[in-house]
């Protein structure tokens, strides 16, 4: 082989290599751009209100059984709520349910609501990504209650957090319940990370802007989040809010998994008055899909509109 074929061949490969090089970045590159501009419905529906940035998280769906008894659970009432359902097309059997927290971005903190299922169900993760966050992005997570499907995404299989830079903050009420308790899930995804909570009570300020609103029923001590920026409020109802549908229209509706009946009739109606008045936006953690609206007021009752949908 002569010097001169082989500097010819030296720099073509160096030229190969830069051509390769050149695009591994530009693919890189592209890659990011994509995760960072997802639109919005790819696994988040982000809206903004005031100065405060809002990512509903898709932890979702699933889909199975009947609606009933878990999502009306009135004895004799349950005929007449599939009626309902079907003549506003949603299927009562196989029941589909879905899973939103919701991450609120102040600008000066990112907050997370509630940790979705976790495990392999558990989606809410991948789709904070899509959203162009990761998990050491969150400086505050808020637990509303101590339901598996809101704890789950707290730790790993390996029992390791997946939010390790994040004050975590709950109610002292439903935090007191739940450790009394000795449940399995409870105690690998809450108590074990003890030392990190800030427990607070109602009214209790979780981060500037975001207080905690007492709203037992559903369990004993569960928590709305309330979220203020100048005249815009948002309620996160957690699992306050019942169903997107029957729990509006029917002032005595309870879930079958409500702790008291009694006490989340009487706090579904104060939410949703509250919301109807102050004109709140608000989010459902098992709406329909994004599950963000307003809710009004009707002769019996209120109903819950959907947000106009913005890419």
């Amino acid at each position: 082989m002569t010097k001169g074929l082989s500097r010819r061949n030296t720099l073509r490969l160096l030229g190969g290599s830069s051509m390769l090089l050149a695009a591994g970045l530009h693919s890189g590159a592209r890659a990011q751009e994509n995760r960072m501009s997802l639109p919005n419905g790819a696994g988040f529906y982000r809206f903004k209100l005031g100065d405060f940035t809002f990512v509903v998280l898709s932890d979702g769906q699933t889909t199975g059984g009947s609606a009933f008894p878990n999502w009306g659970a009135n004895p004799g009432k349950q005929e007449e709520f599939a009626n309902v359902l079907r003549s506003r097309f949603v299927p009562v059997e196989p029941f589909t349910n879905n899973y939103n927290p919701m991450l609120i971005d102040t600008g000066k903190n990112k907050v997370l609501i509630d940790t979705g299922r976790g495990g392999t169900a558990g989606q809410m993760v991948q789709n904070l990504r899509n959203a162009g966050y990761s998990p050491d992005d969150i400086d505050t997570v808020f637990i509303t209650h101590g339901h598996g499907d809101h704890i789950g995404g707290m730790s790993d299989a390996e029992g390791k957090s997946v939010f390790g830079k994040a004050r975590l903050v709950m109610g002292q009420t439903e935090y007191d319940f739940w450790a009394s308790q000795n449940n399995a899930g409870f105690n690998k995804n809450i108590v074990a990370f003890k030392d990190r909570f800030t427990f607070i009570q109602d009214g209790g300020e979780i981060v500037p802007g975001l207080v905690g609103v007492l709203t037992p029923g559903h369990t004993v001590g569960h928590m709305a989040v309330l979220a203020t920026s100048g005249e815009n409020k948002v309620m996160h109802f957690g699992d306050a809010g019942g169903h997107y549908v029957l729990s509006l229209m029917y002032p005595e509706h309870y879930l079958g998994f409500d702790s008291s009946p009694e006490t989340a009739v009487a706090t579904r109606k104060r939410i949703f008055e509250q919301a109807a008045n102050d004109r709140l936006t608000v989010v459902g953690y098992h709406y329909a899909w994004p599950g963000v609206g307003n809710i009004i007021k009707k002769d019996v009752g209120y109903e819950f509109i959907p947000t106009f949908f913005k890419f």
